[in-house]
């Protein structure tokens, strides 16, 4: 891994990555609640994390580039497209970070560069 491409983001979010967050989120969240953790997400101001603290934090599996929707991301970034920044939730009762949206993001970046610094939003 090292930084042979330049990763380039987005401003902001897209404006779909928020139904697809709550789409996510109504999985393990009453939708009422999943709708006020989505409505936190659209005011909270963009941050960063490096892409390592974010997988450890999630407890997730990396998805290697086999994957379709990561090869897709890599075929972006390799392009010089920009990606559209994370949106994250800290699950405070299970002591988790939740990817709501931008997983496949997620791990195409990584499989460039572990350590690079990732835009998102997180409530």
């Amino acid at each position: 891994m090292g930084n042979e491409v330049e990763i380039k983001w987005l401003a902001e979010p897209e404006e779909q990555d928020y139904p697809a967050a709550l789409s996510y989120l109504s999985l393990t969240y009453e939708c009422a609640d999943a709708e006020k953790i989505v409505g936190k997400l659209r005011q909270a101001d963009v941050t960063k994390f490096k892409s390592k603290d974010i997988f450890r934090a999630s407890g997730l599996s990396l998805l290697g580039v086999s994957n379709s929707h990561v090869e897709k991301d890599r075929k972006k970034i390799k392009s010089g497209k920009s990606l559209s920044p994370l949106l994250l939730v800290r699950d405070r009762a299970n002591g988790k970070l939740i990817i709501a949206d931008g997983y496949h993001r997620m791990c195409a970046v990584y499989s460039f560069d572990e350590d690079a610094w990732i835009p998102c939003k997180i409530a």
